[in-house]
């Protein structure tokens, strides 16, 4: 079986790509399923294909287990044109981006990624979860088989492993926190701002934490649903408010920040324009962390708008890097080995199907000859030469095989033949 992880991210592709291949998490495993029947097409069985999706702000990824060896470049090409017709892109936009990872080097990407060592933010837990999430669905919409089961659920293990024996997340500093830096550089004070907070996701949660840490002037929360919006407000003193509601209320915000699953940008260049003119220019910062963008990309010319994306916030991230790297190495260390002992099981499974052949071959082997043994003793032939004759055809039965393989090969192949039988048998020289 062949393992791929094919996809782009935050380090191959930038945000305005990453947000069109981006799969809404109730698409998900209507995408399985339309990506398995997309490279069934160049499989001889079409039932051994498994795949599941990984999509989240940073990464959309396409982990697969099939029986076709394809060279990485016909891998890239057939996840580019399966990306490209689902989205409705470019085939040649989307190309150049993309990323394919075969064998082990899929597995190594699966718990690295599981772990935090390929995220933006070194070290975040957020990634694990929307991993298991992923998997959950991919299983749901029949896209996990023996093998991708068997790779997420030591993916799973590993990140558990990683973050319980290092320090890989001690030192990290979030999206919340650099947003939280970042509003510090426009703002003397977070404390004399108001705060919006647009969505009611666990990103925009963990935000809302970090800025009520701050003790805002005050906090507001956004969202479609009024009920959910208020739960999340109540737990920081906050107010909630209908989306809706927002075109005639954001000019009451200093800072912004938002996070929704909505395929379109909720606030648009207009909106923005009108709620500065009201502001009569006061300064307004605003973070989107979603993806697909919540916010317009053209509101960052607005003289009076600091706009930052998921992008934007990498460098903030970064500091403190050098605090992190041995518990960088003591992660790959762990990961390294775990990796050849996931390999090793796939390996072992690989011979599975020809060591049940030889199980059947040799109960053949064995039914043939113990029946024709009774039939000699039915007609009262010694006991002694029954199970003489028994031994001796079973013996050249088994043997019969390997003499004909050595007897027709020639040259090199002669010679690994003459090398292997005596390790498969145990003769002796």
């Amino acid at each position: 079986m062949h393992l791929l992880a094919v996809g782009l991210n935050h380090t191959t592709a930038p945000v305005a790509l990453r947000e069109k291949v981006a799969f809404p998490a109730d698409q998900i495993g209507q995408a399985v399923a339309a990506a398995r029947a997309w490279f069934s097409r160049n499989e001889v069985d079409a039932q051994s294909g498994e795949a599941a999706l990984l999509s989240t702000c940073n990464r959309t990824e396409l982990y697969a287990a099939n029986r076709s060896r394809g060279d990485i470049e016909e891998a890239i090409d057939s996840t580019a044109h399966f990306l490209a017709d689902y989205h409705q892109l470019s085939y040649s936009e989307l190309r150049p981006f993309l990323y394919a990872l075969p064998q082990d080097n899929a597995v190594r990407h699966a718990f690295r990624v599981a772990s935090g060592l390929d995220s933006m933010v070194l070290g975040e837990p957020q990634i694990l979860g929307q991993m298991k999430d992923a998997v959950r669905m991919a299983d749901a919409a029949g896209g996990l088989g023996t093998y991708l089961h068997q790779l997420f659920q030591r993916t799973f293990a590993v990140a558990k492993e990683v973050r319980s024996t290092t320090e890989i997340g001690a030192h990290s500093v979030s999206m919340a926190a650099a947003a939280v830096r970042l509003s510090e550089r426009i703002f003397d004070s977070v404390a004399d701002q108001n705060v919006l907070f647009i969505g009611a996701g666990e990103m925009i949660e963990l935000c809302a934490t970090h800025f009520a840490a701050q003790n805002p002037k005050s906090l507001t929360v956004a969202n479609r649903t009024l009920e959910r919006g208020e739960m999340l407000a109540h737990r920081f003193n906050g107010n909630a408010l209908r989306l809706a509601d927002l075109p005639a209320r954001l000019h009451e915000f200093d800072i912004v920040l938002s996070s929704t699953a909505s395929s379109l940008p909720i606030i648009g260049l207009g909106l923005v324009e009108r709620a500065v003119k009201t502001r009569r220019h006061k300064p307004m910062f605003m973070v989107d962390l979603a993806v697909p963008r919540d916010i317009e990309p053209e509101v960052s010319r607005l003289d009076d708008v600091f706009l930052y994306t998921v992008d934007d916030l990498g460098t903030v991230i970064q500091s403190g890097m050098e605090n992190r790297q041995a518990a960088v190495a003591q992660a790959e260390a762990i990961i390294e080995t775990r990796v050849q002992s996931f390999m090793h099981w796939v390996d072992h499974r690989a011979v599975v199907p020809l060591i049940q052949d030889l199980h059947e071959s040799g109960e053949s082997l064995r039914i043939a000859e113990l029946e024709r043994a009774r039939k000699m003793l039915l007609r009262g032939d010694d006991a002694e030469a029954v199970l003489e004759a028994l031994s001796r055809g079973l013996t050249a039965k088994f043997l019969h095989g390997p003499q004909q393989a050595l007897h027709h090969a020639q040259g090199d192949e002669r010679a690994r033949l003459a090398a292997l039988l005596p390790q498969l048998f145990r003769t002796k020289r």
